[in-house]
């Protein structure tokens, strides 16, 4: 997809040893989940799903940006409630996509994640940001409360803070997102690319199977009371030691080598 402004593509993807990297392209409108972006995140989400040679997805925006949440002058040159609903709907599939695809997705953030594009960051399964990148729900400042992405904040942190975030608009530092756990790892402006490298090796070096396997156990338990969880996770973890890297992985830590992985 291409901005119709600009006629550029807004979302440009690189693919390095199963690592694809989709990179938010607009930044002249600091990389807003326009419906043009939401279309080109979903078509690469759904081809990256059923893609078993891919090991990690990162997430990124170019320019100044992260992601400042939807276009709000596409969203108002269209008054029209079927309109609205469809295009929350299609971030909110969008959102959930994230969370169903079968691998780890870690959102790189600099700059600002604000409104959807907080959610966005909230609906990754890692985030790693820069000291100075900023946080907030900021559509109560334009009579917009954000409730959609309300959903994935309070999925991330304490009903208290996310409720202060949605009704004030105001933003957090990423040392506070990281102490509220909306973000998982803080570190220099200048080490951002970094610390993202290490982690992404860190990832792949690790049993494609497992991870996929356990990737899909951690948020199907997070609903079910702890019983029910309990006895999923073990039924899981049963078949999970049925995986030939399993096998290999066990062997290879008693015989002191380096796991050869499927």
């Amino acid at each position: 997809m291409r901005d119709k402004d600009t006629q550029t593509p807004v979302l440009t993807r690189e693919n390095r040893h199963g690592v694809v990297t989709l990179c938010l392209n607009n930044p002249a409108k600091f990389n807003t989940l326009s419906e043009a972006m939401m279309t080109a995140l979903q078509r690469e989400l759904d081809t990256i799903r059923t893609d078993e040679s891919v090991r990690c997805v990162v997430l990124s925006g170019q320019g100044k940006a992260f992601c400042a949440g939807h276009d709000l002058r596409e969203m108002r040159s269209k008054p029209d409630i079927k309109y609205y609903q469809a295009l929350f709907q299609q971030c909110g599939q969008l959102m959930q996509s994230i969370v169903n695809l079968p691998v780890p997705v870690i959102a790189r953030v600099h700059g600002i994640a604000t409104a959807a594009g907080c959610q966005l960051v909230a609906s990754c399964d890692l985030a790693i940001a820069s000291q100075s990148a900023r946080f907030a729900v900021s559509g109560i400042n334009v009579g917009l409360f954000c409730s959609t992405p309300a959903v994935a904040l309070s999925r991330n942190i304490a009903p208290k803070r996310a409720f202060d975030m949605l009704t004030t608009g105001g933003f957090i530092d990423a040392p506070t997102a990281l102490e509220w756990g909306l973000i998982s790892e803080v570190v220099a402006d200048n080490a951002l690319d970094a610390a993202l490298a290490a982690k992404v090796e860190t990832i792949t070096s690790k049993s494609p199977s497992a991870i996929r396997i356990g990737k899909s156990m951690f948020y199907q338990q997070q609903q079910m009371p702890l019983e029910k969880a309990y006895k999923y996770a073990g039924d899981v973890m049963a078949g999970n030691m049925m995986e030939q890297d399993a096998g290999e992985g066990i062997d290879a830590f008693l015989e002191k080598r380096t796991p050869i992985w499927k």
